[in-house]
């Protein structure tokens, strides 16, 4: 497998041999698990909504099987392997990188797929591939809001409260930002520290909250905001309608990612992904 170690510094995005340090239950949803290891090495994390690949074992494997290199055909290389011996490939958001460790959020979903059953079960010890960035600036930060923004608008679901965590941390001192996140009770939302910085409207989806109904009814700071939508991808269309069609933003003044589809299994997604020859999948 490749690692931080070997693969030449000059490239944009290597695999790093990370393993578990530890897990912490965060909320009824959300799973926090720590990765290091000596793999940390020239790891550089953009902050933000920084998205990586990660690579999982099967069950019957005690490492996932990776591409040997991380150059332009890894992806081909990765869907050329046998299915039932490649590594699980899913994309995360990096929640928060420390000397040496690196916090990934997993949102459990009732589907029980791999990823969420591979967090749940999570040991310290077991390993792990990240398809990670060497350069802080680099193609798998989403969140660039120009300096035109009068302010920040920010709405999406349990799938994107790490990139929502990690944005607020990052903001520009100076630029205010309002924030609408929908989690699946109460109990999400007393749990998950998000940063300072914004002003969040907590949505909560058993109580009969939802992104679809409220952010619509909401009303808008003056000004010219910058909008990151992400969460569930029939949901993040809808309001980017919304804020072009109704509120006149600027399409190219919003950033919005499906991380997840309602129907659909992760499995079911990644074979969309492979059929269309992409490899940008979602949580």
């Amino acid at each position: 497998m490749s690692t931080g170690t070997t693969e030449s510094a000059a490239a944009p995005f290597i695999f790093f041999d990370l393993q578990v340090i530890g897990t912490e239950r965060l909320t009824p949803t959300m799973l926090r698990v720590t990765l290091g290891g000596g793999g940390m090495r020239g790891f550089a994390s953009g902050g933000r909504d920084q998205r990586v690949k990660l690579f999982l074992p099967h069950p019957h494997q005690d490492a996932p099987r990776v591409p040997a290199a991380a150059g332009d055909s890894w992806f081909a290389a990765w869907r050329e392997m046998d299915p039932a011996e490649r590594g699980i490939m899913r994309s995360y958001t990096v929640r928060r990188q420390r000397p040496g460790l690196l916090e990934v959020d997993f949102a459990l979903h009732g589907d029980g797929g791999p990823a969420t059953r591979w967090a749940a079960a999570a040991r310290p010890g077991d390993r792990v591939a990240v398809l990670g960035p060497t350069a802080a600036d680099n193609a798998g930060v989403d969140f660039r809001p120009p300096p035109s923004a009068d302010w920040v608008l920010i709405a999406g679901d349990e799938t994107a409260l790490p990139a929502i965590g990690g944005i607020l941390e990052a903001l520009p001192s100076g630029l205010p930002a309002r924030a609408w996140v929908e989690v699946p009770c109460r109990a999400d939302a007393d749990g998950y520290d998000l940063p300072a910085g914004a002003e969040v409207t907590w949505l909560v989806r058993d109580a009969g909250g939802g992104l679809a109904t409220a952010l619509p009814a909401a009303s808008f700071p003056p000004g010219t905001p910058y909008a990151w939508l992400a969460g569930e991808a029939k949901t993040t269309r809808t309001l980017r309608r919304h804020l072009v069609n109704d509120r006149g933003l600027d399409r190219r003044a919003i950033c919005f990612t499906g991380y997840w589809r309602r129907g659909a299994a992760e499995e079911d997604l990644l074979a969309e992904v492979l059929a269309g020859g992409t490899p940008h999948t979602e949580e």
